[in-house]
């Protein structure tokens, strides 16, 4: 079995999988929503202290597998580099004490084979990658042969919810908050401006619409709630029409065989809804990850940690490091 440890953000997670079967032994999360939500946000200091206290509370109920362990497996690149530290340092005592190879992990393939968790993969497949840190589409060919396409050139489609329901005092994190509030709201009643609607790259940006939320909030004042709902159910239209927009130039082009949406934003079922018109209209095959898989965990990190360990994609424990941001797959 191969233990993996996931701490990239506000998540701390402990996951066992089978090597041979793939089959996910254990899996426990602890999420930090309730701590950070007061602050609108992820506060990273905060965040390393949560892990650690949390990682040696669910590490201690994996103690009955530690036998039959194989290796140990941790997400070091990217992410926040107080909280990848905290993963990082328990994986390396851990592959100390026990004597074991030591896997470090992509978080971003981490979340790609969220598709494959007790399953086998499925490539070459291109995948739309959108979370609180990334937009994406990657065209992966084979586990070794990942490539980023496009990417955003400011800001993430989840972070721009998570901004948006700052603005109105609404939680965090924004991504389920502002769909919710989207179900009551007039989505035609603000007009937002489709971000890159003349540009003939694929290529994302959010940091205009932002603006033109921000811009709106302050030009209403004071907020009722149908006020709130209906400016959140215009800005999901947006936002998602601004990906779907992007999504259909790469259509354009290259229609894939395979395609799938992966990261905490996949969850939202406004963007996964026109995804599935797309590729149900180009008879592509859509891949999703069950919902309990599409935020941060170890059990994604686990699935890699089983191609790598197929090939002996081991690093020694004096050379493993932290990456906050990463432009290629390694």
């Amino acid at each position: 079995m191969i233990l993996s440890i996931e701490s990239s953000c506000d998540d701390s997670s402990i996951a066992i999988t089978d090597i041979k079967t793939k089959k996910l032994i254990y899996h426990k999360k602890i999420s930090q929503e309730i701590q950070h939500s007061c602050y609108g946000g992820v506060v990273p200091e905060l965040a390393a202290r949560l892990h650690i206290e949390a990682l040696p509370k669910i590490l201690e109920e994996t103690k009955e597998y530690f036998s039959k362990l194989k290796a140990v497996a941790v997400t070091n690149a990217p992410g926040l580099s107080v909280t990848l530290m905290e993963g990082v340092t328990m994986a390396k005592a851990l592959a100390l004490s026990l004597n074991l190879p030591l896997i470090a992990v992509n978080h971003l393939k981490g979340h790609i084979y969220s598709l494959f968790i007790e399953k086998n993969e499925v490539l070459p497949c291109t995948i739309l990658l959108v979370s609180g840190g990334h937009t994406q589409i990657i065209e992966a060919s084979s586990f070794a042969d990942m490539k980023i396409i496009a990417t955003t050139l400011d800001d993430s489609f989840g972070e721009s919810f998570d901004k948006v329901s700052k603005m109105m005092n609404l939680g965090y994190p924004g991504g389920p908050i502002v769909q919710e509030y989207a179900l009551k709201g007039d989505e035609n009643r603000f007009d937002f401006p489709v971000p890159l609607r003349q540009s003939p790259n694929i290529e994302f940006s959010y940091s205009g619409l932002k603006n033109a939320v921000r811009l709106e909030i302050e030009k209403i004042g004071e907020l009722n709630e149908q006020n709130k709902a209906d400016i959140c159910a215009s800005f999901q239209k947006t936002a998602v029409a601004h990906i779907m927009q992007k999504i259909k130039k790469y259509f354009k082009k290259n229609i894939p065989t395979n395609f799938a949406i992966v990261g905490g934003a996949s969850a939202n079922i406004y963007l996964r809804t026109q995804i599935e018109d797309l590729c149900s209209k180009h008879k592509t095959k859509l891949h999703l990850s069950q919902l309990k898989y599409c935020s941060d965990n170890a059990a994604m990190i686990g699935r890699v940690a089983l191609e790598q360990y197929k090939i002996n994609d081991f690093t020694k424990i004096e050379d493993i490091d932290i990456q906050t941001r990463i432009k290629v797959f390694k």
